[in-house]
């Protein structure tokens, strides 16, 4: 019992990670029909600003409390991350909103291996030791072991996801978001300027990529210029689980696809001795994006987006 309350542990904190970096993939889908591949770079980004304002810190007010360092950390970090989707967006996507939906694809593409480069020309390409600032003790809940890094990541991605919820549901913009998702020239007619909701769909996701990032980079103690590929691709699982252009079934998809990694490897370690299970936890988030595309192509929850053509 104690080990599969573990496991359901280790998988939402994994979830709340994926939930946070779909969301950005599922709102740029829903108002552009375009899939940023380049988004988990921008998660890479972030985590990379993230170690750069600890190591700052360290030396400038190594006395600060360890949550506000991380909290220094994580608000510098997002302004960096809306300033790089923003810049991707003007320049790489801006032009192509009309194109054939591959030439977006191949670009968003492009961009992310130029993030990697620009990165590894930055801080090198050997992973860094992330600063361990909140404490590394381990606190007991029903038996399972959670760190206080943990307990915060998923405090940040509830209050993250509740945040959005709102916005999205309850805000001027949100309703903007919302027309411009379902007929963009229609909500032109309407008065509402397209190009501002989109650069603010950029910025809100690029938000949720930046806390993301940090928080990754806290929980495993490593950052490096290539660590936004597989998350952004399990993320991208993720959003396709729950439904691509749904925000809700980001959420589900993320939460949903850190439940079923961690369970199953913890699985396979117990059919292997342990021998296969770590090694074997990153095909799952894949085999559920074939399977799904295969049985539900529209996701669990369907998705919301109206056709464009």
């Amino acid at each position: 019992m104690e080990i599969l309350l573990q496991q359901l542990f280790n998988g939402l904190v994994l979830g709340s990670m994926y939930a946070l970096i779909a969301l950005g993939y599922t709102m740029v889908y829903g108002v552009l029909n375009l899939i940023n591949f380049a988004h988990g770079d921008v998660l890479m980004i972030g985590a990379m600003a993230g170690w750069t304002l600890l190591q700052i810190i360290g030396h400038v007010a190594p006395e600060l409390p360890g949550i506000v360092q991380l909290a220094i950390a994580i608000v510098g970090a997002i302004p960096v991350c809306i300033g790089v989707s923003i810049l991707i967006e003007r320049i790489a996507y801006r032009r192509l909103r009309n194109a054939p939906r591959l030439a977006p694809l191949i670009t968003a593409i492009g961009v992310s291996i130029l993030l990697q480069t620009f990165a590894m020309m930055i801080w090198g390409r050997n992973p860094l030791p992330f600063p361990q600032v909140l404490p590394v003790e381990p606190i007991h809940i029903l038996g399972a072991l959670i760190t206080p890094t943990q307990v915060l990541l998923l405090l940040l991605a509830t209050i993250s996801m509740i945040v959005l919820t709102l916005l999205v549901e309850r805000t001027r913009m949100g309703r903007a978001m919302r027309a411009v998702a379902e007929n963009p020239r229609v909500a032109a007619l309407m008065g509402v300027d397209s190009n501002r909701v989109i650069v603010f769909t950029f910025a809100i996701g690029a938000t949720l990529a930046a806390i993301a990032g940090v928080m990754w980079g806290a929980n495993y103690a490593s950052v490096q210029f290539a660590m936004g590929f597989t998350p952004g691709l399990k993320a991208f699982s993720a959003a396709v689980l729950g439904g691509i252009g749904n925000i809700y079934g980001a959420m589900l998809g993320g939460i949903l696809l850190g439940l079923i990694e961690s369970l199953g490897a913890g699985y396979i370690g117990d059919l292997t001795a342990g021998v296969l299970g770590s090694h074997y936890q990153d095909i799952f988030a894949f085999i559920v994006l074939i399977l799904v595309l295969t049985v539900r192509p529209s996701g669990l929850m369907g998705e919301r987006v109206a056709d464009r053509s």
